[in-house]
């Protein structure tokens, strides 16, 4: 995936996945179409693996250019 395709949302609800996921921390979200089908997201989750998680668990944000660019620095070093 290129650096400007890179999406991002905010949790907003974690059920039973407390381990897994931090209300309010915003994750990194992965392209997948068969997630959109479903209506369901995929995300970097707090183990650093990406997961398929319901769609109304996250709120789909848009970061400052630097924002995004720092974050992927962090999640990719």
């Amino acid at each position: 995936m290129s650096e400007s395709a890179r999406h991002f949302a905010v949790c907003i609800r974690n059920d039973e996945y407390e381990e897994s996921l931090q209300l309010r921390k915003i994750y990194e979200v992965l392209e997948d179409a068969f997630a959109e089908q479903h209506n369901m997201i995929r995300v970097i989750d707090e183990e650093g693996e990406d997961y398929l998680y319901p769609r109304d668990w996250f709120l789909p944000i848009e970061l400052p250019r630097r924002v995004e660019e720092a974050i992927g620095g962090l999640t990719h070093s």
